[in-house]
């Protein structure tokens, strides 16, 4: 008899979870989806393999490989509250809250106007601290190079070395370089006269030559400099060549740079006479330049590069940063703004860091006669026009100095140099805000030339 009840109670017991699996598998299809159905069948078929005297182990010999929180990613989700209410079961799944909903605004795209004056006021210019810094370091070493020369070459009448630059005329300097050290050769003007570049051998008028005069009445020896002469000629060359020596071998670098806190290095294999110096704030690039001036002429000793010697280069520089400032200070214009931006743009890209510094400012100049409006609230208008300006002399592969129209600043580009400029320069006349991204890669187009371009 209690055999009896006992094999009742577990036949009443598997009909309780056996209408429970069938309920499942009724709805397994619909709530747990194909693959969880599957699941439950083969559990199911365990339970009555075990019902009908089956080993245990079944289940857990086929359930082994499914990984139990794998099962559980791959079911909840499927799962709603419903369907496992209709299962007799609970399921409580904290709902994480919905993050409130913000309203955006649209970016706000800047004009070239706003992008123009952000760019000045952030990217260009140096720190305060670091052109005072950059300033009293150079006219340091400036000093140096002045009492050293003195006393080595007494019988040399230099004047007083004086610096020059964008650093010290405010006109785009972006680092500490480009200082230029300026060493007066004071002249006789009764022993010496100046001959037009377009009666030079290159026939170029930025190039002059300076020639000894009244040798018969006055022989060689009467001026200081006639140890510099070639033929009749003050040669640019030699003084260059006299001074690299003295500023690699003669003047003591390492001991200047240490009583200023400094490591100085003039460059050797140079044929510029250039000095890197390095401080723990910045790091300058200075040129020194024997400089000539008569008949109001400023002549560099930067003879061009080749076999022709003895020329001397004249020099714009002085005069286009007094005519710029003097131009904004009549009309209260933008011009040095504009300038500024523009060198550091060209500056920036490789293939246009030939046109920064003088042709810059001489298409300003340019543009300042038929613009008479250079406030700032024009600036943007102004810049795209420079811009455009720009593209046109580079097109004719001409541009004349505004001080002196025969005068080609382009004269030392080549044509390939040229090319390239203007097709960079033509995009950006269409997207001038490309100019002042960091990460713009401008190309050029294989195969075409500036004659092409449309107008």
């Amino acid at each position: 008899m209690a055999d009896f009840a006992q094999q009742r109670g577990k036949r009443r017991d598997d009909s309780g979870l056996g209408s429970v699996l069938d309920l499942l598998l009724a709805n397994a299809r619909l709530v747990l989806g194909v693959s969880g159905a599957a699941v439950l069948a083969i559990a199911t078929l365990a339970v009555k393999r075990v019902r009908l005297g089956g080993s245990p182990s079944t289940w857990v010999l086929w359930t082994t490989h499914i990984e139990p929180r794998a099962l559980e990613r791959k079911m909840i989700p499927k799962l709603s509250r419903r369907a496992w209410r209709r299962a007799g079961r609970t399921w409580a799944c904290p709902v994480p809250p919905e993050p409130p909903q913000v309203e955006s605004s649209p970016p706000r795209c800047l004009t070239l106007q706003e992008k123009l004056l952000s760019h000045y006021s952030i990217h260009l210019p140096m720190s305060e601290e670091q052109v005072a810094v950059a300033q009293q370091l150079a006219r340091s070493i400036c000093a140096e190079l002045q009492s050293f020369l003195r006393s080595k070459c007494p019988e040399l009448p230099f004047g007083s070395l004086f610096l020059s630059g964008p650093l010290l005329n405010g006109l785009g300097a972006l680092a500490a370089d480009h200082i230029h050290f300026m060493l007066p050769v004071v002249l006789d003007a009764t022993l010496w006269s100046l001959i037009p570049g377009e009666d030079t051998v290159v026939r170029n008028p930025r190039y002059w030559m300076i020639k000894r005069t009244d040798l018969e009445y006055f022989p060689r020896g009467r001026s200081p400099w006639d140890r510099f002469l070639v033929g009749q000629y003050l040669s640019s060359n030699v003084l260059n060549e006299t001074l690299h020596k003295m500023l690699v071998a003669s003047i003591n670098w390492p001991a200047i740079g240490s009583l200023l806190g400094t490591v100085i290095r003039p460059l050797v294999a140079s044929r510029e006479l250039r000095l890197d110096v390095k401080h723990e704030e910045v790091e300058l690039s200075i040129a020194l330049f024997p400089v000539v001036e008569m008949e109001d002429k400023v002549l560099l000793a930067a003879p061009p590069e080749g076999l022709v010697e003895n020329l001397w280069l004249e020099s714009f520089d002085r005069a286009e940063v007094l005519k710029v400032k003097e131009l904004d200070a009549g009309d209260a214009g933008a011009r040095q703004h504009c300038l500024c931006i523009l060198n550091g743009v060209c500056r920036s890209h490789p293939a246009l860091r030939k046109l920064s510094g003088s042709p810059l400012a001489h298409v300003i100049l340019h543009l300042s006669t038929t613009e008479s409006d250079w406030a700032e609230e024009s600036l943007a208008t102004r810049f795209q026009q420079v811009l455009e300006e720009l593209v046109g002399y580079l097109e004719n592969g001409v541009l004349p100095c505004y001080f002196n129209p025969k005068v080609n600043l382009f004269c030392e580009l080549l044509e390939e140099e040229i090319e390239e400029m203007g097709f960079l320069l033509y995009r950006a006349v269409s997207e001038p805000g490309l100019l002042l991204t960091e990460k713009w890669e401008p190309c050029s187009l294989p195969g075409l030339h500036l004659g092409m371009l449309p107008t």
